[in-house]
């Protein structure tokens, strides 16, 4: 007897040490049970951990965007030949700079990536530095070629007036580019240590300067319209100046920031080789959408047509920039988890990410299906405009989920290093295919802009299916960044 009562005192002490009390009811069952079902559903945890790196990435890209918005837009309320002259040269100087920009960062995402995860802590500022090199060297042959800028609008049968207008403004957003490239490598620097919660403030501050700095400059001083394109330069350069300080003396940043080194320029070649391909999957996929309006301009009813795609390329950068936070936790997760040598890791990291971005893109679809006409009415007061939106908005939502996946996919390719391969899937599925769609449907079969929509769909749809395919079906393997190896080559590992 007391043989049995030892082995139900030992057996119950086992269990009530290994589960927990509020489980004998009814109800701490049920709650179990619904639990168990979401952990099914999405990795709570991985989910925690990638909110904490998107969401202040969502606003940290949102607040720099809107420095040089908000000088279009100070700039716009001079008169209707600055609106045009501003707007323009906003676009130029995003397709032929700022974009190329954030894709030569891209390589950082690969290499700090990796290094953060495999404990390479001193190797993070190295990679840094070589990349500030090659931004600081690309900002030279752009600055050249946005000096020339009212020559190749012209070229480009733009407006003469508004030519040499956007010139003016761009000539003065040279000193800018400069410290965007730099901005976009401390971003991607901090990114893949996860330390993005301090970019909130860093952010937040340049901002509200620029909107006081701007309004002086062109209201207050003889400068006028020039004064809009110097004030976001100086605001990009204060925001660099703040970030700068921010890894100089951070405590966060004492194994991974030793000071600057004459090593870096030896991995100068490494980091070219990925850069470079990043730099085009970005810009191959900015260009598809400015030739779309450009594409409107040319039919018919130019006017109605430009106006409604521009709109409708407005509400994708709109609804890309918020998934685009959940693109940088994907590239942080899958690169860190890679780096640590945990590809398992890595691949749940991405498959949560993916749901993560589709909800947040079937939210934003479930607004614009009940509120597209507010949503227009803050772009056109025109009813035939609002109407014509109206009509876009099922080809808009199956457009931006499809934006969604591929934005995700994108930056798994990045933190795996496959900058080549997407490059090659951009060129072909926006340029092979989407585009001769969206010409074919729009100017054969009359479509207009709807026509130019559903290639623009087709090409992301063959993108995101395309980077689908390659994720599953390549095996995922990190590089070596080894210091004591070959700085000019990068192996798979």
């Amino acid at each position: 007897m007391s043989v049995a009562n030892t082995s139900i005192t030992s057996s119950s002490a086992t269990m009530s040490s290994s589960e927990p009390l509020l489980q004998v009811g009814g109800d701490g069952e049920q709650e179990s049970q619904g639990i168990r079902w979401w952990k099914r559903v999405l990795d709570l945890e991985e989910a925690k951990k990638q909110a904490l790196i998107s969401l202040p990435m969502i606003l940290t890209n949102v607040c720099y965007y809107l420095i040089t918005l908000v000088s279009v837009m100070f700039a716009g309320h001079l008169g209707q030949l600055e609106l045009a002259g501003a707007t323009l040269a906003n676009s130029w100087a995003t397709v032929t700079g700022f974009a190329f920009m954030i894709g030569l960062s891209g390589a950082l995402e690969t290499l700090c990536g990796q290094g953060f995860g495999a404990k390479l802590y001193r190797m993070l500022g190295i990679y840094l530095q070589a990349s500030s090199i090659i931004s600081f060297l690309f900002s030279i042959i752009i600055s050249i070629f946005w000096f020339y800028t009212e020559p190749i609008l012209i070229l480009l049968h733009q407006d003469p007036q508004i030519s040499k207008t956007a010139a003016l403004y761009t000539r003065f957003l040279i000193p800018g580019i400069f410290a965007y490239g730099f901005l976009q490598n401390i971003l991607r620097f901090l990114q893949t240590q996860s330390v993005v919660t301090p970019l909130i403030f860093l952010s937040v501050f340049p901002l509200v300067f620029h909107i006081g700095i701007t309004y002086s400059l062109v209201h207050w001083t003889a400068l006028g319209f020039k004064g809009a394109p110097l004030a976001a330069s100086i605001s990009l350069w204060i925001s660099i100046i703040a970030l700068a300080m921010y890894v100089a003396f951070a405590k966060e940043f004492k194994l991974t920031w030793t000071g600057f080194s004459s090593e870096s320029f030896r991995y100068i070649l490494t980091n070219l080789r990925l850069a470079l391909p990043s730099a085009a999957m970005v810009c191959l996929e900015y260009w598809a959408f400015e030739i779309l309006v450009f594409l409107a301009g040319l039919m018919s009813n130019s006017e109605q047509t430009t106006s409604l795609i521009a709109m409708c390329v407005s509400t994708e950068a709109f609804a890309y920039m918020l998934t685009y936070g959940l693109s940088a936790a994907a590239s942080t997760r899958v690169s860190n988890e890679l780096g640590a040598g945990n590809p398992e890791r890595a691949k749940n990291a991405m498959a949560v990410t993916l749901k993560l971005s589709m909800l947040l893109a079937l939210a934003f679809v479930l607004f614009l299906g009940f509120g597209h006409d507010i949503w227009a009415g803050f772009f056109s007061d025109s009813s035939a405009i609002i109407k014509s939106f109206s009509s876009m908005a099922l080809l808009l939502a199956v457009s931006i989920v499809a934006d969604s996946v591929q934005g995700v996919l994108s930056g798994v390719a990045r933190g795996c290093g496959w900058q080549h391969i997407a490059m090659f899937v951009n060129l072909a599925t926006f340029y092979v295919i989407g585009m001769p769609i969206a010409i074919l449907l729009s100017f054969k079969y009359n479509l207009d802009a709807k026509g130019l929509w559903i290639g623009l769909i087709c090409g992301l749809s063959c993108q995101a299916a395309t980077l689908l395919f390659i994720t599953l079906r390549t095996k995922w393997t990190r590089l070596d960044l080894s210091e004591n190896r070959n700085k000019d080559d990068l192996v798979l590992v």
